[in-house]
This record gives structure tokens, C-alpha cells and sequence, in this order.
């Protein structure tokens, strides 16, 4: 059994989508992290980071007592292994999933997060922070546009955890209206992955983003800011200029609640 640290975001979805691919029992511990369960010291001793997704698996592969683990590029690479399934048998192919997989991580992810944080939540228009990120964006968007332009998925012949590392957040931004026009390999690959049957169960029911998490644009209170962004997020100069009164209280009384899924 496997517990997933979960809420339902793009992040997340990566995670329950590779857990419905491989059929491996799981328990869905959800958290709302706008009212800042994430901040729990129990979420703290599985992730010192403090941020989901992040599982513990009770059966690890190599014995012994259960295992964390934390960061959605970490937890399909673990899945993946544990299971021997979603990475390419051969070396060289796996080696090209594994390079597409930390560019996800390390490029795409957090610059369309950037973008999406100073577009949808950031209480101060930045026009800089918007063109800088939006551009990168952009750019990481012609990357993926040329890979898929040549290769059916993006880690090459095999579908891997490299199209479900990148898959939900696509799949998000097309379902909020973004302008799939000019990536047309893009969405063949969007279309394609979408009707697979696991990746439908992994982003339907629980599992499916609320309507606050796919808004254009997302007015938080004070507290729901202090909660997603930063617990001292009351001495950003940019809230104190702004006249804004930011709590930095965390109250992490909600508990998480659990859903068990075979």
C-alpha cells in the first residue's frame, strides 16, 4: 500500500495518473493547501519542504521499514522502478526519458509556475516579472513543440513517465483556454495521452482540480496568501507597500482527510 500526500493540482495529478498506469493500491490522503494543511508537522516528517505531492510507500521494493518520498520528478522516477514499468527497457531510451523528466523539472515546471504565479495570484501587477516569465514560457513550449514534432512521445517511441511529468499541466492550461493554435504536434500528444483510461481515472472525481484552482485569476485573503506562499509572507516590502494587512499565523487544525483506492 501506498500513501499519496495529495492535492488536487496538475503536481498531483502526475502522481495519481502514474499510480492508476502501473495498478498499485493506494491510500489518497488530501490536503487543502489554501487553508494550509500542507504546513502540518506530520506532512513536515514526510517532506521537510513541505509541499505535495509526496508518498510513503509501505512496501518498498528493497525491504525494510516504510519509505518517503517527496518531489513528483522523484516519486514517478521511484514508482517507475519499483514496478520496472514506464521507462524504457533500453539504456539509451531510458537515458532520453530520464534527461526529458528532469527538464520538466528543472525548466518547464518552474517557469510556468512563475508565469502563473505573477499572472493569476501575485497582488501587484509586475510587468517585468510577467514578460520575463511568460517569455521563458514561450520559449519551453518550442522546445517540447520541436521534441514532439519528431517523436510520438516526449521521451521518445514509449509512452514514460516523462509525457505524465508533463502531461497534467498542458492538459490544465488547455482546459483554462490557452491557445494550443501555434503548438499543433503539442495537441496531437495532449489529445492522444488524454484518452487514455488511466489518465481520465487519475484526474476525475477527487482527484479532479476545484474551480479555485483553475481560475484565470485567483483573489486570495490574507490568510489563503500566508498559507500558499510563505508563512512570513507578512514582511514581503511588496505587501507592506501595498497597504495590505498579511497574517503570519499558520493554523494547521484542519487535518488531512483519507481516501483508500485499490
Amino acid at each position: 500500500m501506498i500513501d499519496l500526500h495529495f492535492s488536487p493540482t496538475p503536481n498531483g495529478q502526475k502522481i495519481t495518473i502514474a499510480l492508476e498506469e502501473l495498478g498499485l493500491s493506494h491510500r489518497l490522503i488530501a490536503y487543502d493547501i489554501f487553508a494550509g494543511d500542507q504546513h502540518s508537522s506530520e506532512l513536515g516528517a514526510i517532506n521537510p519542504n513541505h509541499k505535495l505531492p509526496a508518498i510513503v510507500d509501505h512496501e518498498p521494493s528493497f525491504g525494510g521499514a516504510p519509505h518517503a518520498v517527496f518531489e513528483s520528478a522523484a516519486i514517478l522516477q521511484y514508482l517507475a522502478e519499483k514496478t520496472g514499468k514506464l521507462l524504457p527497457k533500453s539504456p539509451r531510451a531510458r537515458s532520453d526519458a530520464l534527461q526529458w523528466l528532469i527538464w520538466q523539472a528543472a525548466c518547464l515546471g518552474p517557469m510556468s509556475g512563475q508565469a502563473s504565479h505573477f499572472i493569476r495570484y501575485a497582488p501587484v501587477h509586475i510587468d517585468y516579472a510577467i514578460e520575463r516569465y511568460s517569455r521563458e514560457q514561450a520559449r519551453l513550449l518550442a522546445v517540447l513543440e520541436r521534441r514532439l514534432a519528431k517523436s510520438e512521445f516526449i521521451g521518445g517511441e514509449e509512452y514514460s513517465i516523462a509525457d505524465i511529468a508533463i502531461w497534467p499541466s498542458r492538459a490544465a492550461a488547455a482546459d483554462m483556454g490557452f491557445d494550443m493554435t501555434a503548438y499543433p504536434h503539442t495537441g496531437r500528444w495532449l489529445l492522444a495521452i488524454g484518452q487514455r483510461p488511466a489518465v481520465q481515472r487519475g484526474r476525475t472525481a477527487e482527484r479532479a482540480m476545484p474551480e479555485k484552482y483553475s481560475r484565470a485569476r485567483v483573489d486570495l485573503t490574507s490568510g489563503e496568501w500566508n498559507h500558499m506562499f510563505s508563512p512570513r509572507a507578512g514582511e514581503n516590502p511588496a505587501f507592506l507597500n501595498s497597504g495590505n494587512e498579511i497574517s503570519t499565523s499558520v493554523d494547521t487544525s484542519a487535518g488531512p482527510k483519507s481516501q483508500e483506492n485499490q
